[in-house]
């Protein structure tokens, strides 16, 4: 099965509700995870909150995303 996100909400800070094919759901923090260039325009938080899903997972107009099968990781409490 193809995992991917079907939507997604901003909650806060650096917070997202997800919700997956699988009908996995909840919050999932990205703050520990926003390291390197790509996601460093991320940290400001009104550049954050505007991601959009795009393809199968969130994104946001920079190129940044997240794999939709580490997002579900970070969910479970790994990556």
């Amino acid at each position: 099965m193809f995992l991917h996100v079907v939507r997604a909400e901003h909650v806060d800070e650096y917070r997202v509700q997800l919700w997956f094919s699988d009908g996995a759901e909840g919050p999932v923090d990205l703050a520990p995870v926003l390291n390197g260039p790509i996601f460093e325009r991320l940290r400001d938080h009104s550049f954050f909150r505007q991601f959009r899903l795009e393809g199968h997972t969130i994104a946001w107009e920079n190129g940044a995303d997240f794999a939709p099968e580490y997002l579900h990781g970070l969910l479970h409490g790994g990556a």
